[in-house]
Parts: C-alpha cells; sequence; structure tokens
C-alpha cells in the first residue's frame, strides 16, 4: 500500500468481526443487514463508510418505505470521527459517478466512430 496500510477484508463467516472492525482507521461496511455494526464495534475517530442500502416496508396506510445502514448511525455517530448517512452518504456519489462514467463512454464511442468512418 502507497501509506503502508493494511487492508483486512471480513465477511460474514469471519470470527471476531467485532474486534476486527474496532482495529479499523476506515471501516467499510457492506453487509446488507440494517444496523449490523453497532457503535461500540468502532474504534475513536475512525471513518466510517456506511455502503449498505436497507428498505423497511412502512406499517402505516399512506406511509413511504424508509432506507436504513448497515451500520447504526445513532450509536456510530458518537464515536467515528466520519461517518457517511443512510440516505444521502454514498448513494448520491454513485449515482454521480455512474452518469459521469455513462456521459465519457458515450463521447468515447463517439469519437470512435467518427475516426473509424
Amino acid at each position: 500500500m502507497w501509506h503502508h496500510g493494511t487492508t483486512t477484508i471480513c465477511h460474514s463467516k469471519t470470527q471476531h468481526i467485532k474486534e476486527q472492525c474496532r482495529k479499523a482507521d476506515i471501516l467499510v461496511v457492506a453487509i446488507g443487514k440494517k444496523h449490523f455494526v453497532k457503535g461500540d464495534w468502532i474504534k475513536p475517530g475512525a471513518v466510517v463508510i456506511d455502503c449498505g442500502i436497507n428498505v423497511e416496508g412502512a406499517t402505516q396506510p399512506g406511509k413511504k418505505n424508509r432506507l436504513f445502514g448497515d451500520v447504526d448511525f445513532e450509536e456510530a455517530k458518537e464515536v467515528a470521527g466520519y461517518i457517511t448517512p443512510v440516505p444521502g452518504g454514498v448513494g448520491p456519489m454513485t449515482v454521480a459517478m455512474l452518469i459521469k462514467n455513462t456521459f465519457e463512454q458515450a463521447v468515447t464511442r463517439r469519437l470512435y466512430k467518427q475516426i473509424k468512418h
């Protein structure tokens, strides 16, 4: 790694996952389970990037579905140095990059066709 960082990848079968998370300076979470990571799993001051999108259906007529992350935001915000919310965190950036990449590919394809003919 460029700055001598160690990358650790955990999955649903990782043993002692709480302890592994607690060691991370940067914690990226994408497990697909609402509020899976709790505040006490997070190293104080860590950067937490919550990529999880969990939809909870509305229980009352006229109410909308709600989105939740894989990190318990209310607990984690008290410990983390920085944390992305759900909704409004990585989702808008994902959409922005998708649009950017689609536009760039369309331009590249058009230029290629012009050169080819």
